[in-house]
């Protein structure tokens, strides 16, 4: 609404400055216009001023109920300590130490460890390192308070935007929602002002952090304001200690992980930002029986609760990717690949082969994609049904093999990967793309707004010269 006032008034003082101006030729060009002309005029001033007033009205009305711009000014991604690191070594240690883990679960988890892509400087809560594996609400709220207040802290420091100016927060976390809200530590922490509309997202799995970025979108595309997004994972309450193997998985892959970003409708802000917002999309398919039980979290037959991953969740996965992709193309693809998909499908067709299933080449629409890294098998699923490189599942790759599965943050800690080797340049579009549980998917579009660089506190900084690692490689593009 400021840019519309700002524009009108523009409008106004250009208007009168030109009446000014004319003011003295005004007599000599009504004089030397033709006489059926000054009897148009004459008999015609209610027509043309309503006219005036129609195109006036319709300017007015296009640029206030336009959509305002969303810029993303900026992101931290948390990086714990390094005692905080949590090696196959230290996880062997700690899982024995504590007693509960059978002889066949320890083997099994081992095993899932060493081929799920993780190297030995992942993160685990400080609950993991305690001597009482007993589940205790304060590890939870100090894990919390760890991530988040670290992560808000050095964004708000980075931006120089004071917490009284954040009109909306959203904070999202799947597993763990205390009361007060999540949402309220940050208020109370930082002295948030009584106006803020606050969000917490809960039970969204992976997907948070973008379904975040999009319910951020809705709501400041009305009005000038910041968003505050704060994408965590909680796991001090929810570490399995028995013996299901769909659920001893998530022992293996998760790692604590936070990220906050800011973002702004303020078009004044533009100078100032890394990213503007193109579009988001979701598409939820917890319809169907076989998606919404491939990821959910339930009791085994001991009673102990836990999340279990099931053997569907790679094909839920795929097939979520494909119906997602399929809404998602006719927005961002040029218009010559849309007529090469078009034509693909139709030779297919008209050949009789109706299985094959075609899909885009989704880089042409996009310069970065930061795929969802939950897992090896699920990157190798989303690059064997895109028909990704390895070139593109890299920095997911990377990104797991760093950090682990970050839940709701991995979106960030990718961006991070791209902006630490000096990648994303003016203009360069960047696909973020995250499944979460239900199953649901999201993706978030963003177009640079100036070329990247590594900021003092991106995540890699210390290490990034260093990767990609040659660990493993997803399938590669035939």
């Amino acid at each position: 609404m400021r840019s519309t006032i700002v524009l009108l008034k523009v409008c106004i003082f250009t208007l009168l400055a030109l009446i000014i101006t004319l003011r003295p030729l005004i007599p000599a060009i009504l004089t030397s216009l033709h006489p059926d002309a000054l009897h148009f005029l004459s008999h015609h001033k209610l027509l043309l001023l309503s006219l005036l007033w129609c195109t006036t009205v319709f300017l007015l009305a296009y640029f206030s109920t336009r959509p305002l711009p969303v810029l993303l000014l900026d992101y931290t991604c948390f990086k714990p300590d390094l005692d905080q690191r949590c090696s196959l070594e230290v996880c062997e240690y700690l899982g024995l130490r504590s007693g509960r883990f059978s002889p066949t679960s320890a083997d099994f988890m081992r095993a899932i460890y060493r081929k799920s892509g993780l190297g030995d400087e992942t993160y685990s809560p400080p609950f993991f390192f305690q001597t009482d594996y007993d589940a205790k609400f304060h590890h939870a709220i100090l894990e919390a308070e760890q991530g988040m207040f670290s992560a808000v802290a050095s964004l708000l420091a980075k931006t120089a935007v004071h917490p009284s100016r954040i009109t909306v927060l959203i904070v999202a976390c799947s597993m763990f929602a205390p009361s007060p809200s999540l949402s309220s530590l940050i208020v109370h922490r930082f002295r948030l002002p009584p106006s803020v509309k606050t969000f917490t997202l809960a039970g969204m799995g992976c997907s948070a952090g973008t379904t975040s970025i999009d319910l951020a979108a809705r709501i400041l595309r009305r009005r000038v304001g910041y968003a505050l997004i704060v994408a965590t994972e909680n796991t001090s309450l929810n570490w399995y200690f028995g013996d299901s193997r769909p659920m001893l998985v998530t022992n293996c892959i998760f790692r604590e992980g936070t990220a906050a970003a800011l973002v702004t409708s303020d078009p004044a802000r533009r100078g100032d930002a890394k990213m503007e917002l193109v579009r988001t999309l979701r598409t939820h398919h917890g319809a169907d029986d076989a998606a919404y039980n491939a990821a959910i979290q339930m009791e085994d037959e001991d009673g102990k609760v836990g999340v279990a991953l099931t053997k569907d969740l790679v094909q839920v996965a795929g097939t979520g990717l494909t119906s997602h992709i399929s809404t998602l193309a006719p927005r961002v693809l040029p218009v010559s690949e849309l007529l090469r998909y078009l034509y693909s499908v139709t030779r297919s067709f008209m050949a009789g082969e109706r299985k094959v299933v075609h899909v885009p080449d989704f880089t042409k629409a996009f310069e970065h994609m930061c795929i969802h890294s939950g897992g090896k098998a699920v990157i190798d699923a989303v690059g064997k049904i895109m028909r990704f490189d390895d070139g593109v599942t890299e920095p997911a790759r990377m990104c797991l093999h760093r950090f682990g599965n970050t839940s709701s943050s991995l979106v960030f800690y990718e961006l991070a990967y791209f902006e630490a080797k000096g990648r994303i340049k003016s203009g360069d579009r960047v696909w973020m793309l995250a499944f979460g549980t239900g199953f649901k998917a999201c993706s978030a579009v963003w177009r640079a707004l100036r070329d990247s660089g590594m900021d003092p506190d991106n995540p890699w900084k210390d290490c990034i010269h260093r990767y990609p690692v040659l660990q493993w490689h997803a399938p590669s593009k035939k």
